[in-house]
C-alpha cells in the first residue's frame, strides 16, 4: 500500500550508463526542443548568505551509491523569503550525520511554492554549503518535474547551472486523460527530457502527487535502459514493484557492482527501509531523514551487518515516527524540527500554520524517534 494514500490533511484549512563526463549545455531558442540556456542570472532575497559568492566548476563526478538520501527542506524567514542561512546549516548538519546525498526541490522542499530563481538559489546555497564544509563529494539531486516537456528540460538546465548532479523527475499528469496510450506518452516524455538534459535523470514515482498516476515496473525497467536515466524513487510503497525493478536492472547491468549500481533503486519513505533492502533496493530518499538521519543510517548498517533483530527494532521506531511525518506532511516535519531542534519555521502560504494541538501531537509523535537520534 502506498504510504500516503490513507492520510487525512494536516489541518482543516486545506484539502488533502552515465559515466560522469560533463554534458555541454548548448544555447538554444526557447522555441526549440532542447536544453534551454537560462538568459538571466538569479537574484537572492535578503540574506547574509550570498549565493553570488558561488564560483568554480561544480561538474565533477559524484556517482550515485547505495545509502540514505534526504529531500531537504526549504526554510523561510518571517516574511516568507528564502532563508539561505538555515538552508546552509541544515545541509551541513545532514552531511555531518553521514548521509549519502541530498535532494532539493522535492515535496519536502516546497518546490511548487518556489519561482525558478528561488529554486536555483536553494540548490546553489546547498552546493556551496556542502563544498565549504568539506563535503564536495556529496551529490545533489534536484527536483525538475513540470507539466510540459519544455519546462522540465529548462529546470534540468538550471539545476546543472547551479551545481545539481541529477534531476528527479515526476511524470506529467494534468492532461493524463488525453495521453493515448499513457505509457507511451510517459516513455516519450522521459526519453525526450533525458536526451536534452545536461544531467542524468532519476524517475520519481509518487502517485499521490500526480493524480494517482502509478508507473508500472515494465515502464520503469524499459526507461532504465536509457543511458541517462540512472535511478528511480518509489514513493508508491510497492515493494513488489521495487523488487522487480531492482532484479531486472541488475540483470541487464553490464558491470554489476553492488557498491556502484548502474541503476539506483530507492524507497521513497523511511517506513519501509528494511523491506526495500530485502527486496533488492539500494536505500531510501525519504523526508524523515531531515529529523533522524543517524537513525536511518544506523538501521541500514544494522541490516547489512546481519543484526536483523536490532535493525527491526530500530525500523519500528522509524516507522512510528514516519507515520507522524506522513500525517503532518511538510508542515509537520518543519514543526518537528522547530520543536525538537530549534529551527524549521513555517511552510510558505497557502500552507497553514500548525495549531497548538497539532504542535503538541507532532511533538509527542516524534519524541521516541528524536531520543533515538540523540543517542546515536
Amino acid at each position: 500500500m502506498a504510504p500516503h494514500v490513507d492520510v487525512p490533511s494536516p489541518t482543516g484549512s486545506f484539502t488533502g550508463n552515465f559515466n560522469g563526463t560533463p554534458f555541454q549545455v548548448a544555447a538554444s531558442s526557447e522555441t526549440e526542443t532542447g536544453c534551454i540556456a537560462p538568459t538571466e542570472s538569479f537574484s537572492s532575497p535578503i540574506s547574509s548568505f550570498e549565493s553570488g559568492s558561488v564560483s568554480g566548476d561544480f561538474h565533477i563526478t559524484r556517482p550515485l551509491v547505495p545509502g540514505i538520501y534526504v529531500p531537504t527542506m526549504c526554510f523561510f524567514d518571517e516574511a516568507e523569503d528564502v532563508d539561505t542561512d538555515a538552508i546552509a546549516r541544515h545541509a551541513v548538519r545532514l552531511a555531518e550525520a553521514g548521509v549519502t546525498g541530498l535532494a532539493t526541490q522535492g515535496s519536502n522542499g516546497e518546490a511548487v511554492h518556489l519561482t525558478h530563481d528561488e529554486r536555483q538559489l536553494v540548490t546553489s546555497t546547498t552546493r556551496k554549503a556542502l563544498d565549504d564544509a568539506g563535503f564536495s563529494h556529496i551529490p545533489i539531486i534536484v527536483g525538475c518535474g513540470a507539466q510540459s516537456t519544455r519546462e522540465t528540460i529548462k529546470y534540468c538546465c538550471e539545476a546543472w547551472k547551479v551545481g545539481g548532479d541529477y534531476a528527479l523527475v515526476l511524470p506529467p499528469s494534468y492532461y493524463a486523460p488525453l495521453f493515448a496510450p499513457s505509457s507511451k506518452t510517459i516513455e516519450e516524455y522521459f526519453t525526450t527530457v533525458a536526451d536534452a538534459s545536461p544531467i542524468p535523470l532519476i524517475i520519481y514515482n509518487y502517485p499521490g502527487a500526480v493524480n494517482g498516476m502509478d508507473m508500472t515496473s515494465d515502464v520503469i525497467i524499459k526507461l532504465s535502459q536509457h543511458p541517462k536515466i540512472v535511478g528511480v524513487k518509489l514513493t508508491c510503497g510497492n515493494t513488489g514493484k521495487l523488487n522487480r525493478v531492482a532484479a531486472a536492472t541488475q540483470k541487464q547491468s553490464k558491470d554489476c557492482d553492488a557498491n556502484k549500481p548502474e541503476f539506483l533503486v530507492l524507497a521513497g519513505s523511511a517506513d519501509f527501509t528494511i523491506q526495500s533492502l530485502i527486496a533488492g533496493g539500494h536505500g531510501i530518499l525519504a523526508g524523515l531523514a531531515n529529523i533522524s538521519p543517524k537513525a536511518c543510517i544506523k538501521t541500514v548498517e544494522l541490516y547489512k551487518a546481519g543484526k536483523y533483530i536490532e535493525a527491526q527494532g530500530m525500523q519500528e521506531i522509524i516507522s512510528r515516527g514516519d507515520w507522524t511525518a506522513i500525517q503532518g506532511g511538510v508542515v509537520g516535519v518543519k514543526e518537528g524540527l522547530q520543536t525538537w531542534m530549534g529551527y524549521g519555521g513555517y511552510a510558505r502560504s497557502p500552507l497553514p500554520k500548525p495549531t497548538a494541538e497539532q504542535t503538541r501531537l507532532w511533538k509527542e509523535g516524534f519524541r521516541e524517534l528524536v531520543l533515538l537520534e540523540k543517542s546515536l
